[in-house]
C-alpha cells in the first residue's frame, strides 16, 4: 500500500520496499530513488521496509517509482510476486557482495551489524598537528564514529560501521590527507624510518656545513656556482620532505612545522638565487648577500631535531610483544591416561593438562588434583607465591613452583587473562590523546599572520606609496627573511635535547619529547606495591625463638630444614642464615607437604616447618607462640611455625620490606603538591600496613590488573593529569592508561616498554627527579619561544620599513638575517643553561 499526501506544490510518498537484507540494499535503493527528476528528499529504512521522499507530482508519478525500486532488484509489494524469487536472488548477491568485503576488512561473521574498531600505523607525521589532520579527516568520513590519532605511538585507533565504511576507505583517507597507513604490522617499519632519517641527516650536513666558510671567501664566479650547486641539491633532496609536508598541510586547510621551514627555506633560497643571478646580470633582480647557508642549515638544524625526537620515542608495539611472549609455547596434555607434548595455542576448552614443578602453566584453568604454590607475580606483581588446590583457578603463563598439578582448560585464545591484558593495553595506548606542542600551536598562527605581513608590506610600499617594485619586494622578502622560523623549530628540540641529556646522566630515560612537557602538568600519581614501593622479595623481619633456644638457634634450625627447598619463602630464610653466617646442617627424610610445609629428621629429631595447619595436622602444641603469632599476622606479616621433636621451638617471620628512599620520595612528591595513591593486588591488611608507614594518600587494594586501569580512569576523570609507577606485567595496562606511566627499571621489559619514563637506578627519588626536570625543561621551552618570537615582534616591522621615514634606509637583509641567527643562537644557549641545573637533581 502507497501512502501519499500533498501539500501545494510537493507531495510526500512513503512506498513499502521488500527485499532488502542489509544497509547496502538501502543505500542502493536511496541512490535509485534520488536520480528521479522531481525529488527532494529520500529516507530508506530497513527495519520497517520501506521508503520516504519528497516529491514534485507535475514531474514524477508513483508508477516511475515503483519501477525504479524493483530495476534496483526490490519489489513494491510482499509475496508471492513473480519477481520476488528474482529479487531475493538480486538482494542474495548483495549480501554475499556485502559479507565478502566485510570479511576482506576482517569483520567476523558474529560481528556484521557491529561497530569495529581497528588500530593501524602511520607514517609520515611530523608534529601534533599533523595527527590533528587526521582525526579530523577521518571524523568527516561517513561511517566512521571516533578517530583517535597517538601522535608519539604513531598509531591510529578508529571506530567504525564496516557497513557503510571499509578499511580501505580509511586508508584512503589517510592517504589523501597526505600519511601513508601501514596495513600490516612490521617490527622493522620504525628501524628503516630511522636510519632513513640518519642517512638524509648526514647527506644533508655534509652538503651543507661546507657552504658555510665558503661564503667568507672572496666570491668568484666558480665559487659562487659551488655554493649555489651546494645549497641547491639540500634545497630538493633533503628539504623536500617539507615542501611535500607543507602541501598536505595547506591541501588540508591547516599549517605544521613543515609550513614554516618550508617558508623559511624557500624565503632564503630565492632571494639568495635572485642576488646571485643580479651578480651576473645587473639590474636583472637586486643587489644583496646571499644567505645560501642559511637556508642549508635551517634544514640541517631541523632533520637534526627530528632525528633525535624519533630515535627517543618508545615503541608500543614492543610492550604487547613481549607480553605475547610470555605465554607458554608448549603444554602436557593427558591424553587417554599418557602424557603428549602439544602446542599450547592448540589446546581446547576442556582439555586436561600436567604441569610439573617450575614449569610455566600454559591455559587458564581449574585444578583437577594436586597441590601446589602458583607463582602469580607476573599477574598480581606478588612476590609470595599462593598456596592452591583442587578446584582453584589458575592463570596461564604465571609458574607452577611445587607439586605436579593437572589442570582442566577453562579458557583459550583471546578469553583468557593475559589476553585480555594484551587489550587493554593496546586500547590504552590507541586512546591517549596527542599532545599539541606549544611550537606547533604558535605556527597555526604565525605563518598565515607572517606571509599576510609580508605581502601587505609589499601592496603598501609598491601601490600605495609608490615605490619600485624592487624597493617593495626587497621588503617583503626582508619580513619573510627575519621571520624565518629556524629559533622557533629549534626552541623545543634544543631544550628537549639537553633535559634528555641531563635526565639520562641522572638515569633517567624519557621515551619521547612529549614525556618532558607533559610530566610537569602531572597532579596524581600512582604506585604499585610490589617491587616498587617495596623490594619485591621476601625478606625475614621477625625471629621469635621459645626457651631455651636463642634467635640463632632457631636461625640455623630452620635454615637446615628450609635448605631443601626452592620455595621463595624457603630461600628467603636460607639467604638471612648466609647473611648471618650460619652453619647449614644436612637433614634427612625431606618431604614437602603442598599447602601445609616441610617435614624432615634434623639430627635425629623430627623437624616441622610451615602454617598454622601443618602445626596442626601433625598434633603440635604451639600455644606458647600463638600470641605472638596473633600479632605477627596482624602486621601483614607471613609466618612460619618451627616445631622440633613434637614441641613449637619458635617463629620466622617474613614480609616484602619497603624500599630505603620509598618514604623520602613519598614526603618530596607531597612537597611538589601532588596526590599520591597506591594500588595493589596484596590483601588490604598488608596493603594498609605499607601505605601507613610511608604516610601515602589513598590506598587501593586487592586490585586486579583489569581494576588498576580503572582506578587510574577515576583520577582522570577528575580532571587530574596522572603518572603511574610500576614495574610488573601486572601494571602495563595501568601504565598505559596514565597520561604518564613510569616504569621501573629493574622491572619486567614489558613495563619499561609501555612506561613512558624508565628510573634506570630503580631509585624511587628519581619519580621526584623527573617531574622537577620536566617542570624546568618546560619553561625552557616557554623561555625559548618567547626569545624566538620576540625578535619578530620587534624586528618584522623594522624589516617591513617602520623606521625608514627616521632613518631613510630599509632593514638591510645580512641584518635582517643576522636578527634570525642571533635568536637561533639565544635560544640553544638559553637551552644550554638546563645543564647546570643537574647539579640541583641530586638533591
Amino acid at each position: 500500500m502507497v501512502d501519499t499526501v500533498e501539500c501545494k506544490s510537493q507531495a510526500q510518498i512513503e512506498i513499502p520496499v521488500y527485499g532488502m537484507t542489509c544497509e547496502h540494499c538501502v543505500r542502493r535503493v536511496a541512490k535509485a530513488l534520488e536520480k528521479l527528476p522531481g525529488v527532494a528528499d529520500v529516507q530508506v529504512s530497513l527495519s520497517d521496509s520501506k521508503a520516504s521522499l519528497h516529491f514534485d507530482p507535475e514531474q514524477l508519478d508513483i508508477s516511475a517509482v515503483q519501477e525504479v525500486i524493483e530495476e534496483a532488484g526490490y519489489s513494491t509489494v510482499p509475496a508471492p510476486y513473480a519477481g520476488a524469487e528474482e529479487s531475493q536472488e538480486k538482494s542474495g548477491v548483495c549480501k554475499e557482495a556485502e559479507q565478502a568485503h566485510l570479511e576482506a576488512d576482517g569483520v567476523p561473521d558474529n560481528l556484521v551489524g557491529e561497530d569495529l574498531k581497528k588500530q593501524f600505523k602511520v607514517s609520515g607525521m611530523t608534529c601534533a598537528n599533523c595527527a590533528l589532520t587526521i582525526e579530523r579527516k577521518l571524523k568527516k568520513t561517513s561511517g566512521v564514529h571516533t578517530a583517535s590519532v597517538n601522535f608519539a605511538n604513531e598509531t591510529v585507533t578508529v571506530e567504525f560501521d564496516p557497513r557503510t565504511v571499509s578499511l580501505s576507505d580509511i586508508f584512503e583517507q589517510v592517504k589523501d590527507a597526505g600519511y601513508i597507513p601501514l596495513e600490516r604490522e612490521d617490527e622493522k617499519q620504525d628501524d628503516r624510518s630511522l636510519i632513513k632519517q640518519r642517512n638524509w641527516l648526514i647527506f644533508s650536513a655534509i652538503l651543507s656545513l661546507p657552504i658555510m666558510p665558503l661564503m667568507y671567501l672572496p666570491m668568484t664566479r666558480p665559487l659562487m656556482y659551488t655554493i649555489l650547486v651546494l645549497a641547491t641539491i639540500v634545497q630538493f633532496t633533503a628539504g623536500w620532505t617539507f615542501y611535500r609536508g607543507a602541501y598536505h598541510a595547506l591541501k588540508n586547510r591547516s599549517t605544521n612545522m613543515d609550513v614554516l621551514v618550508a617558508m623559511g627555506i624557500t624565503a632564503s633560497y630565492g632571494y639568495s638565487v635572485m642576488t646571485t643571478i643580479n651578480m651576473f646580470f645587473p639590474t636583472l633582480f637586486f643587489e644583496g648577500p646571499t644567505f645560501f647557508d642559511t637556508s642549508a642549515l635551517l634544514i640541517t638544524f631541523v632533520l637534526f631535531g627530528k632525528y633525535l625526537e624519533a630515535k627517543a620515542k618508545g615503541r608500543a608495539g614492543q610492550a604487547l610483544k613481549r607480553l605475547l611472549e610470555l605465554q607458554a609455547d608448549k603444554a602436557r596434555l593427558l591424553v587417554n591416561g599418557e602424557e603428549k607434548e602439544v602446542a599450547a595455542a592448540d589446546l581446547k576448552i576442556g582439555d586436561v593438562v600436567i604441569v610439573k614443578p617450575g614449569e610455566k602453566i600454559p591455559v587458564d584453568g581449574e585444578i583437577l588434583e594436586g597441590q601446589t604454590s602458583i607463582d602469580e607475580a607476573m599477574l598480581t606483581g606478588e612476590s609470595i607465591p599462593v598456596e592452591k588446590g583442587v578446584g582453584a583457578p589458575v592463570i596461564g603463563a604465571t609458574i607452577n613452583r611445587s607439586g605436579s598439578i593437572k589442570v582442566k582448560t577453562t579458557k583459550t585464545g583471546k578469553d583468557t587473562v593475559l589476553s585480555g591484558i594484551i587489550k587493554m593495553v593496546e586500547d590504552a595506548q590507541g586512546v591517549k590523546p596527542p599532545i599539541q606542542r606549544l611550537a606547533d600551536t604558535i605556527s597555526n598562527y604565525f605563518v598565515p599572520a607572517v606571509v599576510t605581513l609580508a605581502l601587505i608590506t609589499f601592496l603598501i610600499w609598491y601601490f600605495v606609496l609608490h615605490s619600485t617594485f624592487v624597493f617593495a619586494f626587497t621588503a617583503a622578502i626582508a619580513v619573510l627573511v627575519i621571520a624565518c622560523p629556524c629559533a622557533l623549530g629549534l626552541a623545543t628540540p634544543t631544550a628537549i635535547m639537553v633535559g634528555s641529556g641531563v635526565g639520562l646522566n641522572r638515569g633517567l630515560l624519557f621515551k619521547s619529547a612529549a614525556v618532558l612537557e607533559a610530566i610537569s602538568s602531572i597532579k596524581a600519581i600512582g604506585f604499585d606495591k610490589t617491587g616498587t614501593l617495596t623490594k619485591g622479595a621476601p625478606e625475614v623481619t621477625d625471629i621469635i625463638a621459645a626457651h631455651p633456644f636463642k634467635e640463632k638457634d632457631l636461625l640455623k634450625i630452620a635454615a637446615a630444614g628450609e635448605n631443601p627447598s626452592i620455595h621463595p619463602l624457603a630461600q628467603a630464610v636460607v639467604a638471612r642464615a648466609g647473611k648471618e653466617a650460619v652453619e647449614i646442617a644436612e637433614v634427612k627424610d625431606y618431604q614437602e607437604e603442598s599447602g601445609f610445609g616441610i617435614a624432615c629428621s634434623y639430627r635425629g629429631q623430627p623437624l616441622l616447618i610451615g602454617n598454622l595447619k601443618h602445626m596442626r595436622k601433625h598434633g603440635i602444641d604451639v600455644s606458647n607462640i600463638e600470641q605472638s603469632y596473633q600479632r605477627l599476622a596482624a602486621e601483614g606479616k607471613t609466618t612460619m611455625f618451627v616445631s622440633l621433636d613434637g614441641r613449637g621451638i619458635g617463629l620466622i617471620a617474613l614480609a616484602d620490606v619497603i624500599k630505603e628512599s620509598t618514604k623520602e620520595a613519598i614526603k618530596r612528591l607531597h612537597r611538589l603538591g601532588l596526590k599520591t595513591f597506591m594500588i595493589t593486588g596484596d590483601n588490604k591488611k598488608v596493603a594498609h600496613v605499607v601505605g601507613q608507614e610511608i604516610g601515602i594518600d589513598e590506598i587501593a587494594a586487592e586490585v586486579l590488573p583489569q581494576d588498576k586501569i580503572h582506578i587510574v580512569k577515576k583520577y582522570q576523570e577528575q580532571g587530574l593529569k596522572v603518572a603511574m609507577v610500576g614495574d610488573g606485567i601486572n601494571d602495563a595496562p595501568a601504565l598505559a592508561q596514565a597520561d604518564i606511566g613510569i616504569a621501573i627499571g629493574s622491572g619486567t621489559d614489558v613495563a619499561k616498554e609501555t612506561g613512558d619514563v624508565i628510573l634506570v637506578r630503580n631509585d624511587l627519588l628519581d619519580v621526584e627527579r623527573a617531574i622537577r626536570l620536566g617542570r624546568k625543561t618546560l619553561n625552557k621551552i616557554k623561555q625559548n619561544l618567547f626569545w624566538a618570537l620576540i625578535y619578530n615582534v620587534v624586528g618584522i616591522p623594522m624589516a617591513a620599513g617602520v623606521l625608514y621615514p627616521l632613518t631613510g634606509k630599509l632593514l638591510p637583509p645580512e641584518w635582517a638575517g643576522l636578527a634570525m641567527a642571533f635568536s637561533s643562537v639565544s635560544v640553544v644557549t638559553n637551552s644550554l643553561l638546563l645543564i647546570g641545573y643537574g647539579k640541583k637533581l641530586i638533591d
